[in-house]
């Protein structure tokens, strides 16, 4: 079984897409009310959204099958969504309302 992803790996897929490096889309199979469900070069990942504003990652799964889950016992910090920059955070609530 591989090793599962860590928060920084998740949030370096989130800056990829932020600064263009990746492309993030949105996949066909939205994951309900407030979450949406997006692409960035093969990763999965699901975002809870509040209208417009991200708030966390829920999870992710790389292209190498490995598995990111949020943890709500966890502390701060550990959700990728947090690691990110305001600029990064902004550029990412943008793509998502494209």
């Amino acid at each position: 079984m591989p090793n599962p992803l860590n928060a920084r790996e998740v949030c370096q897929r989130l800056r990829d897409a932020a600064l263009g490096v990746c492309p993030l889309r949105h996949t066909a199979d939205p994951c309900g009310s407030g979450r949406i469900t997006v692409d960035i070069d093969g990763w999965r990942l699901a975002l809870d959204l509040d209208g417009r504003r991200l708030l966390h990652c829920l999870d992710c799964r790389s292209a190498d099958g490995r598995v990111w889950r949020l943890d709500a016992s966890q502390r701060f910090g550990t959700d990728p969504v947090s690691l990110l920059s305001t600029w990064e955070l902004a550029q990412i609530e943008r793509l998502l309302a494209e």
